[in-house]
């Protein structure tokens, strides 16, 4: 069977046509694309079709999408202005069976592709029940273009299923003093701030902003806009502002993190995914963030029990989507 499985991003969309069978599955074409060089996710698939050069038509496609999925529904798209009509991409694509899932719930259905060489251990947590196997709760989250959060539990098979939630939306709440008021510098630019507003690449930009401001008392022009790659690169540098930036990212990505740690108690595994986050592993290996992710108060002692984890495969959506069409394929 054919199989077009796709990571479509805020910044960057990962397509693959697959062949697969009982034996094993091959990849015929990959390819990554930036978002905004299309004006719709039709012109994207287009252009994938043409660059595969595939003669047969998919038996299936499955495309993890960043913002809630409805059925029967447009999806429209969080930080991409794409909205996606089922009927018209399923014509475009030829195909029997295209199905959509929210980007994290992918990136969550592509825990189970994960090898020891995927990820780090940033904390072991509770050892006796990681050993266990026992089909407990995990969650995945992470910063990217966006902050996106899933749930996976375990079926009676011991299979796991995963969920969807558009958790990076609730509100941001500081954790101290210096967070109050980076709260009110975001809230005079924002109507609603969100945790995704802070843990977002954007995000990083109004981290630094917010130092800025605080630090010196200004924002100049010339030092307003800074990617997050560039306030990294300036930290590690030895930048006193981007230092500081980054420094408080890292502490509200904990604070995120051990919020979501007490909501789910993942003893399955907390990961953590999304295109920042493997780019800030120096700092997200500190125990500066295991201690502000602990800092719990008297729930502290259980936040320590998850086990965390820092996922370094880039291809973590894409490789769930594949999966979820093979299995939805397989189940049909």
């Amino acid at each position: 069977m054919n199989v077009i499985a796709g990571d479509i991003g805020g910044t960057k969309s990962w397509l693959a046509w697959v062949q697969a069978d009982a034996q094993a599955t091959r990849v015929c074409f990959e390819h990554v694309y930036a978002s905004g060089e299309f004006v719709s996710a039709e012109a994207l698939l287009q252009q994938f079709l043409a660059d595969a050069q595939q003669t047969l038509a998919p038996d299936a496609v499955c495309l993890a999408l960043p913002g809630p999925v409805q059925a029967d529904q447009p999806i429209r798209l969080t930080n991409l202005d794409w909205t996606l009509e089922h009927a018209a991409l399923q014509a475009l694509l030829n195909t029997p069976q295209l199905f959509f899932m929210n980007d994290f719930q992918a990136a969550a259905a592509g825990v189970a592709t994960l090898t020891a060489d995927d990820y780090v251990v940033l904390n072991a947590g509770d050892s006796l029940r990681l050993r266990s196997g026992n089909g407990e709760s995990r969650v995945i989250t992470g910063a990217g273009t966006g902050l996106g959060l899933a749930w996976m539990q375990a079926d009676a098979n011991g299979h796991y299923q995963s969920f969807a939630t558009e958790g990076g939306h609730t509100d941001f709440a500081p954790a101290n003093a210096q967070q109050e008021r980076l709260l009110a510098f975001m809230r005079e630019r924002f109507s609603h701030v969100s945790w995704e507003r802070v843990l977002s690449g954007p995000g990083v930009n109004q981290v630094y902003q917010f130092c800025l401001h605080d630090m010196t008392g200004s924002l100049p022009d010339e030092l307003r806009d800074r990617g997050g790659a560039e306030v990294n690169s300036a930290a590690q540098a030895g930048d006193p502002i981007a230092l500081a930036a980054m420094e408080l990212f890292t502490d509200i990505y904990a604070n995120w993190v051990g919020n979501v740690a007490l909501l789910y108690q993942p003893r399955g595994g907390l990961y953590l995914a999304g295109g920042i986050s493997a780019r800030i592993q120096t700092w997200l290996q500190t125990p500066r963030f295991l201690a502000a992710c602990f800092d719990k108060g008297r729930m502290a002692g259980l936040v320590q029990q998850m086990p965390i984890y820092l996922i370094t495969n880039t291809r973590l959506g894409l490789q769930g989507a594949l999966a979820a069409a093979l299995h939805h394929r397989k189940t049909s």
